[in-house]
């Protein structure tokens, strides 16, 4: 059985922790086969951020691509993947994929998960906004790819940090058809 394939990116904004669960809830399914890609500030973050090291990360993964290998499998649309999101995603990253810049790994698979209109989330982490950044974002959108800001929802009157982390990685994943059972409890109304 071939296993569907989900590009995670990480970038050096803050919020690290959200790629790292990611790749944690998708560990846990069979059925899914994950490609890391993650900036050097990306790994800055990761370090500072939650005490952990690129090797680390890296085992979280079914196969890491270094940020500089744009001749990796997932650099061409005839690797078929579900999709790719990016989390965290800076704001820099979001004007390369935005104005289709693939200089690195990660704006490169972005640009090939556009063009072959797979699935793009990116994860932006940024406040406030200014007018680049929201442009940035319009025109990733017009171009198909989805901008999720991992913003909470306090309707769910999540009890800790990690329950919000999870809601938001929740619905990230479930946009990819990922089991997400457990992870957090849709709306349902009143």
């Amino acid at each position: 059985m071939q296993k569907k394939r989900l590009i995670i990116g990480m970038t050096g904004a803050t919020g690290a922790i959200y790629g790292v669960r990611m790749l944690q809830v998708l560990q846990a399914q069979e059925e899914w086969e994950t490609h890391l890609i993650i900036s050097d500030a990306g790994v800055v973050n990761l370090t500072h951020e939650l005490d952990m090291k690129r090797s680390e990360l890296a085992e979280l993964a079914d196969v890491t691509h270094g940020i500089k290998d744009i001749a990796a499998s997932i650099s061409s649309g005839g690797f078929k993947t579900e999709g790719m999101i990016i989390a965290p995603c800076s704001m820099k990253t979001l004007a390369a994929v935005a104005h289709g810049f693939g200089d690195n790994l990660i704006s490169r698979a972005a640009d090939v998960v556009l063009k072959e209109r797979r699935r793009l989330v990116l994860m932006p982490r940024e406040t406030p906004l200014n007018l680049i950044h929201i442009r940035n974002m319009a025109a990733v959108a017009e171009a198909g790819g989805i901008i999720f800001p991992p913003m909470p929802a306090f309707y769910s009157k999540s009890d800790s940090l990690l329950a919000m982390v999870n809601e938001t990685v929740g619905r990230a994943l479930d946009m990819f058809g990922v089991n997400v059972e457990g992870l957090y409890k849709p709306w349902e109304g009143m």
